[in-house]
């Protein structure tokens, strides 16, 4: 049989396979081989999904709720998911400007086909998280990447952003909390790059994924300005809130017209997000919230003592993260002049020889960094910190 000539399709070469993802794949093999490894790369809370929200998943399979739904979700969902944004931020979506998806990637890339015509440019502030650059790659569209400073804890402004704007930019992202960094905005730079943006007719995409998630601020949206909407791309998801990334909903909140076109590309791609996991989510929107808060000063507590611990390893630099769950910790110390000479072979080896799983800052666009998730133990981080320690000394 004569095999098939290119056969892999050309914008499959425009994208590269999730660092997070391949981080996570490498640790659970050599964990399924017995080795003892401290796994710092996983995005994802380490607390079980609250009572409730399982129990309203399990009345769903008892009630028989397991066939299809809406592809772009169910109305009481959608309605639900407005509800608690309007609670939350003050805003007044409708169910109409309302799209569930399969997590809040699902979305994100639902929004770049939308949206993104080739030569559109997207404007990304650095670090990123690694799945921005690949969706609007593989869009057609080109990024636009604002540096920021790390000495000021990676925050963004407005002043920084402007100038990246031309006649061919078609959206901003904004993540904050950021992933990777922890960085926060400030909500008077917020509100300035909105009006940047939208004086201009350009999209300002908000992904709030880890919107409840901060330690010195309140949660805001910038969709609750008034006009917001006409611009403003909501990206949201319920797996970091709730504790619920293995159930996979998202949803979007954009203008009716965008919910249209993403909802015709779900028709064709994953159909509805499933039934029983949107029966689950409309109580985590609806039921009990204390659980969120309860993560939040857990996470308060693991924040300060993984960056007091890496501060106190000789040459390592960390700004304190003002939101999520990550360190983002500076390792220059062990790179370049001879040493190790990235942070991908530094985060090979910090698997092979220290066995500690962390994720390399060149898939979020730095190229001195790695990413710890602290979303894990305070065990697992004393044990984790310990070997980086050690393993940061023995090759400086």
């Amino acid at each position: 049989m004569q095999a098939v000539a290119n056969s892999i399709a050309e914008r499959i070469s425009s994208i590269s396979v999730s660092s997070t993802m391949k981080v996570a794949a490498e640790a659970d093999r050599l964990r399924a081989e017995g080795v003892d490894v401290v796994d710092f790369g996983a995005g994802e809370p380490d607390f079980p999904t609250p009572e409730n929200i399982k129990q309203a998943a399990i009345r769903a399979l008892e009630q028989n709720f397991t066939k299809y739904t809406p592809a772009g979700g169910t109305a009481e969902l959608k309605k639900a998911v407005c509800e608690r944004h309007a609670l939350d931020f003050g805003t007044d979506y409708k169910p109409v400007e309302c799209l569930i998806t399969v997590g809040g990637k699902h979305v994100i890339f639902n929004l770049m086909q939308a949206l993104i015509n080739p030569g559109d440019e997207v404007v990304i502030p650095v670090p990123y998280w690694v799945t921005y650059k690949d969706v609007v790659n593989y869009a057609g569209g080109t990024c636009v990447f604002v540096e920021t400073d790390e000495a000021k804890g990676f925050t963004l402004t407005a002043s920084m952003v402007e100038p990246h704007l031309t006649p061919r930019t078609k959206m901003v992202i904004i993540n904050s909390p950021s992933n990777p960094s922890g960085a926060v905005m400030d909500r008077a730079e917020f509100e300035q790059i909105y009006r940047l943006t939208s004086e201009r007719g350009i999209y300002l995409m908000t992904d709030e994924c880890y919107c409840k998630f901060l330690y010195d601020s309140e949660p805001f949206s910038i969709a609750s300005l008034p006009g917001a909407k006409e611009t403003v791309l909501v990206a949201g998801s319920l797996s970091k809130t709730y504790a619920m990334t293995g159930w996979r909903i998202g949803f979007g909140l954009v203008p009716a017209a965008v919910v249209t076109a993403m909802n015709k590309l779900q028709s064709h791609s994953t159909s509805n997000p499933t039934s029983i996991s949107q029966k689950a989510a409309v109580e985590a929107l609806r039921g009990p919230q204390e659980s969120v808060g309860i993560m939040l000063a857990e996470y308060r507590k693991r924040r300060d003592f993984v960056v007091k611990r890496l501060r106190a390893i000789p040459g390592v630099k960390c700004a304190e993260p003002r939101g999520a769950f990550y360190a983002y910790p500076n390792l220059s110390v062990v790179l370049g002049k001879g040493k190790i000479p990235n942070t991908m072979e530094l985060c090979d080896r910090l698997l092979a020889e220290a066995r500690v799983a962390v994720v390399p800052g060149e898939a979020f666009g730095t190229e001195q960094h790695v990413r710890i998730s602290y979303a894990t133990s305070m065990g697992e981080l004393e044990r984790g910190l310990d070997r980086i320690h050690q393993f940061v000394v023995q090759n400086s």
